[in-house]
């Protein structure tokens, strides 16, 4: 969760006579001009206003020194031995080097890095001219925790060695199994790439990779932003960017198109395609500047622009040699695929005969456009979601699913605005920080947008935000939480800082802190911290085996509590209620060939997770590598991606969510029906029942008059 920051704490900085550029690193990389000044706002700042009030001493250096080797080299194939004991001379100063602005010891351990990253790629050639016996009964190791970096070069050799072997096998056993020739040449491909995208760092690349490591030796959700990541970090939150709309990537040296942004430049021209190549960019009617070998990031920055002018791109269409030349107009563009959505489904039969009609929005993220002349259609998460609900009402649903299984979180005020939408009033979140105290954030308006049956989805995924929304919601009986066992755990707020803004340096671009700087509870005192939110109802997933929670983390702070705020409870899915939607549940998932299938898949996850090794025999590695277990390889975790047809949401009908479509319809009527009431003292609210078979199943509630 973030917040726009007002936080503010005195201090003085010597150097703000310094002419602030960025500085492009060679292979032998100096500091540039403003790292020192942004080195020393970034570790001030930390040890000024974290939320855990740390001296950034010996414990904190020697945390950073771990974590920044480890970002640079986390396999330990790069670094020696004798690298790490050099570099160990200075493990407890960097913290005190920090706070003066010396970033030296970032330049000393990167310089080397690429020193050895060129002598690495000489055997690594080597190493794929060689012939390799799949019938050897040999093992790589994977837990890199427990690898020590290798002592000589003798060592280095066989590690690397057993690398490229088992680079080969994965080739071999593919789904697609590549001829031995393409294979070498891919893997010779991917590790030259490598290379090259490592020498392309600038310093503030550098320095966003160094002052993270401090940051997150502090808790794993502080960070430094380049210039750049503020940049990106904007433009998800207003969801909005001027541009061509186009999702490039970068390939051997080569800028490709994805996609299209629907309803952007590119698309509306239509004349790029999938894995088109572009190859240079011209300004206006200016002179083209080659783009091949190009950082992606500064190939992006040349094709974006302003609304309104003109970009020139040279392109080599897919399947073609012959370069042709487009010419576009920039515009603004909304990224409507990470706001709110939402589609009607028809689920079930009412007792007419007629179908339930189920409302699902899509919430990606809690997100906001700046106000002014910007605003365009998407206004924020919460406006966004109003409009949706009163949609919905509209068409007469019967009740709303809330999906936050791919929410991450974003923006502090929005999720205290949309918890809002389903409840008259009260508190939604308690604020914790070392200045303030405990401090209540409450619904921003009375009344209720939307009052009928809601049920919150979400996952290991859902973070922050979202798990401020879905605890507020449950606590306050508002809604049926159904997902995974528990949310990400993440009770931190985090501020960002923007440090040209903090040194009253309005022109200058030096980058962003992302500083913790408060805890967020429960309105039932509960932290969210490590714990998360429990879901009401679970449902078997691989999110839940895939995704890292927060209590995973390094450095996580502790779960605590604070005292519950003074709220009514609404009472709208009372315990008796969540027990038979539940048992219903349970036994559909037991009688069900998809989750049965779904549990041996996890089960196979869950036993790849636990490998320390990995068999380098062909028949070894294929018996342990089923197509299943590839397959669950290749998955980063999440949800399945909404889909869209042409560009109206669709809410993905798997197995998965046909279940939760079927908890819907049971929240709403149940096949086994008694009539009963239940009044909660808090709220003298009355739950509705209806009567069919003895079950009883929440129809809706309304509150009584005092």
């Amino acid at each position: 969760m973030t917040q726009r920051s007002k936080y503010r704490i005195p201090f003085l900085v010597a150097l703000l006579g310094l002419l602030l550029v960025p500085l492009w690193l060679s292979a032998e990389p100096v500091p540039g001009r403003d790292d020192r000044l942004v080195a020393k706002v970034v570790a001030q700042l930390l040890q000024q206003g974290h939320v855990t009030k740390p001296k950034i001493g010996e414990e904190i250096s020697k945390r950073l020194f771990q974590r920044y080797l480890k970002d640079l080299d986390p396999g330990k194939l790069y670094f020696l031995q004798s690298d790490i004991d050099e570099f160990k001379k200075q493990e407890t100063e960097l913290g005190s080097m920090l706070l003066k602005g010396d970033v030296g010891f970032a330049y000393k351990v990167y310089g080397r890095f690429l020193e050895r990253i060129g002598q690495r790629l000489k055997l690594i050639d080597e190493l794929l001219d060689a012939k390799y016996d799949f019938t050897v009964k040999e093992y790589l190791n994977t837990d890199n925790a427990k690898t020590e970096y290798a002592k000589d070069a003798e060592e280095l050799r066989d590690r690397w060695r057993k690398r490229i072997k088992f680079d080969l096998l994965l080739e071999r056993l593919g789904t697609k199994p590549l001829p031995e020739a393409e294979a070498k040449k891919k893997i010779h491909d991917r590790y030259h790439g490598f290379s090259r995208r490592m020498k392309q760092l600038d310093n503030y690349d550098l320095l966003e990779v160094y002052l993270s490591g401090l940051s997150a030796s502090l808790d794993p959700h502080g960070a430094y932003m380049s210039p750049n990541t503020v940049e990106d970090f904007e433009i998800s939150m207003r969801l909005r960017l001027e541009g061509i709309g186009a999702l490039l990537r970068e390939e051997n040296g080569q800028i490709i198109l994805v996609e299209t942004v629907p309803g952007g430049a590119a698309a509306k021209d239509g004349r790029l395609k999938a894995n088109d190549k572009i190859i240079a960019v011209a300004q206006g009617d200016g002179k083209f500047v080659d783009i091949v070998d190009m950082k992606l990031r500064n190939a992006v920055k040349l094709i974006r622009g302003k609304k309104g002018t003109k970009v020139e791109l040279k392109v080599i269409p897919a399947g073609k040699i012959e370069p042709v030349v487009y010419a576009l107009t920039r515009q603004q563009i909304e990224i409507k695929s990470q706001a709110a959505r939402s589609e009607i489904i028809e689920q079930g039969k009412k007792p007419n005969g007629e179908p339930y009609k189920i409302g699902v929005i899509d919430l990606p993220s809690f997100y906001a456009a700046p106000p002014g002349k910007e605003a365009g259609a998407i206004k924020s998460a919460s406006k966004d979601v109003t409009r949706i609900l009163e949609e919905l009402k509209s068409k007469g649903v019967d009740g709303v699913i809330l999906d936050m299984r791919r929410n991450p979180g974003g923006l502090l005020s929005e999720a205290v605005a949309l918890a809002g939408l389903f409840i008259d009033q009260g508190p939604v979140v308690q604020v914790k920080d070392r200045r303030s105290g405990v401090r209540k954030y409450n619904d921003p308006e009375k009344g209720v947008v939307y009052d009928g049956p809601l049920m919150v989805l979400v996952s290991r995924g859902s973070a922050s935000a979202s798990e401020i929304v879905a605890g507020a919601l449950q606590d306050y009986g508002r809604a049926l939480v159904v997902g995974d066992s528990a949310t990400h755990g993440k009770g931190t707020v985090q501020a960002v800082e923007d440090l040209a803004d903090r040194l009253e340096l309005p022109t200058a671009k030096l980058g962003a802190l992302r500083l913790t700087f408060q805890q967020f509870y429960r309105v039932n005192g509960d932290s969210t911290q490590n714990k998360g939110v429990q879901s009401d109802i679970v449902l078997p997933s691989l999110t839940e085996y895939l995704a890292t929670p927060e209590k995973d983390m390094d450095f996580a702070l502790p779960f605590d509590r604070v005292q519950p705020a003074d709220y009514e409870k609404v009472n709208m899915v009372p315990a008796e209620v969540k027990a038979v939607l539940k048992t219903r549940s349970e036994q559909r998932v037991k009688d069900s060939k998809d989750f049965a299938k779904l549990a041996k898949d996890i089960e196979r996850v869950k036993t790849i997770k636990a490998r320390k090794q990995i068999p380098l025999n062909e028949k070894e590695l294929k018996e342990q590598m089923t197509k299943e277990e590839a397959d669950k390889l290749d998955k980063t975790g999440e949800e399945p991606e909404p889909k869209s047809d042409n560009g109206v949401y669709k809410f993905p009908r798997d197995f998965t969510n046909n279940e939760i479509l079927k908890i819907m319809e049971d929240f709403l009527q149940g096949k086994k029906l008694l009539q009963s009431r239940s009044v909660s003292p808090q709220r003298k609210s009355v739950a509705v029942f209806v009567e069919q078979d003895k079950t009883p199943i929440l129809i809706a509630a309304r509150r009584l008059s005092r």
